[in-house]
């Protein structure tokens, strides 16, 4: 049974998580996820495609490649989440997997906004047990409004 801690958590936004695209980090990632496509890499290649300049890799929202604290780019939401679940008596936490739906390019200079949101939780019944099954959706839009992407994560707890 999933207790009032964790039911008020369905609906609930994160503070917005503010991500700076920097051009290196985009080669990093390509080069760190073994992506040579010259998109990412040559300018000149880049300015003659149809997007016009260099674009990020296909997963890449200006994670930092540095920073002062613990893992910045996870949303708090999150955290306070698997807080409540650990209370409730479901410890144990399995990423049950996430997917993206990439709506437009990323490009160097862009500033990306993060949204995360609890969109549900929910539990089923398994052989070992009740499980937890809570899914995140986190919206990315950029310094026009737009919207780049969308994610969302499932986690499972027990």
């Amino acid at each position: 049974m999933l207790t009032e801690e964790v039911t008020k958590l369905i609906g609930k936004s994160g503070q917005p998580m503010i991500l700076e695209v920097e051009r290196g980090a985009i080669r990093k990632f390509a080069d760190a996820v073994g992506d040579k496509n010259p998109l990412y890499w040559d300018d000149e290649y880049a300015r003659n495609s149809r997007y016009g300049s260099i674009i990020a890799p296909p997963g890449f929202f200006g994670w930092p490649v540095k920073w002062d604290s613990p893992m910045p780019f996870l949303p708090a939401i999150r955290d306070e989440l698997i807080m409540a679940l650990i209370n409730a008596g479901y410890p144990r936490i399995v990423d049950g997997g996430i997917e993206f739906e990439f709506c437009q390019p990323v490009r160097f200079g862009d500033t990306l906004v993060a949204v995360a949101k609890i969109s549900d939780i929910y539990t089923r019944e398994s052989k070992g047990g009740t499980l937890v099954i809570s899914v995140t959706e986190t919206s990315y839009t950029n310094q026009h409004g737009t919207l780049v992407a969308l994610a969302c994560q499932t986690l499972i707890n027990r």
